[in-house]
């Protein structure tokens, strides 16, 4: 029954049997053959199909929720029996928004040199992604925006708070400054984050909420790209202070506060809600919580 679970989860990834079967490592015809034995099994219609995978029925979406549950218990199962026989060890996969990747290793080095045996994977995403990800079981712990409650599947641990520069070139007016208002940089022509990333739908809020409706004359979904068109000295930036500081090593670039409004933004982990979770992601979440508060988890 897991097995084939597995393989119903692989279909809801790819929306295509022939993908699906691929991404497996099984043929079309087993990958079908297990999906009509749980159809038998369950005595419903999980799939709509035609000669082409076209949607889940309304069954099929419960019964994907469920895969979804009982696929993660028997992975942490076997993650936990493997602990207690060897050590923490496996492969962790992280998904992780563009603007907080710089901070990571606050994370990973502690994290590697307690468990040298726990391989890690790191993506770069869009914070919608980083859900569906999770949701689908591809990655364990997503990193993003937790200033709203999280949906019911999921459960959320705030870490740092995400403060906002705007970053110019030595040579610009307003390197000098110490402080600079939304709406003067606003005025700017700015390189920004495309608008599929969190954070440039929250710049973008925060300039609208100073009275400027900006259109960035320059847009990417690299954060190395905007750094590199601010150092020309042809654009401006706004980024995370610590993304800013991360990316201008040795400096040569400004980061001036931004104030009128001052504005932070919760930064933290994302799991899927599970009790108990895997021994690898509770690992990550002790270490999590002792950089997020560690006052808090030296007492403990």
């Amino acid at each position: 029954m897991i097995d084939k679970l597995e393989l119903l989860l692989a279909l809801a990834r790819e929306r295509h049997f022939g993908r699906a079967a691929e991404a497996a490592g099984v043929t079309q015809p087993t990958l079908s053959s297990a999906l009509k034995s749980l159809e038998d099994q369950l005595g419903v219609l999980i799939v709509e199909r035609g000669s082409r995978f076209q949607r889940f029925t309304p069954e099929g979406e419960r019964i994907l929720d469920w895969a979804r549950r009982i696929v993660g218990d028997a992975r942490a199962m076997r993650q936990e029996i493997e602990a207690l026989k060897k050590g923490l060890s496996g492969h962790l996969k992280l998904a992780v928004i563009p603007t907080s990747l710089p901070f990571l290793a606050e994370l990973t080095v502690p994290m590697r040199r307690r468990y040298p045996d726990v391989n890690l994977t790191i993506l770069s995403m869009t914070s919608d992604s980083i859900l569906a990800k999770l949701e689908n079981l591809e990655v364990d712990i997503g990193i993003s925006y937790v200033d709203t409650e999280p949906p019911p599947r999921f459960e959320m641990i705030r870490i740092y708070d995400e403060r906002y520069v705007l970053l110019v070139a030595p040579e610009s007016p307003l390197a000098k400054r110490e402080q600079v208002t939304w709406a003067e940089a606003g005025q700017l022509p700015l390189c920004l984050l495309t608008p599929d990333m969190q954070n440039r739908r929250l710049i973008d809020r925060h300039l609208e909420e100073a009275g400027i409706r900006q259109t960035p004359t320059l847009e990417s979904n690299s954060m190395l790209v905007l750094y590199a068109h601010v150092r020309s000295g042809e654009w401006a930036s706004i980024l995370p202070s610590r993304l800013a500081e991360t990316l201008d090593r040795p400096s040569r670039l400004r980061p001036i506060t931004l104030v009128e409004p001052t504005v932070t933004h919760k930064i933290g982990l994302i799991v899927t809600k599970r009790e108990p979770h895997s021994p690898l992601v509770a690992a990550f979440i002790a270490h999590a919580k002792r950089v997020g508060n560690p006052a808090k988890a030296e007492a403990v």
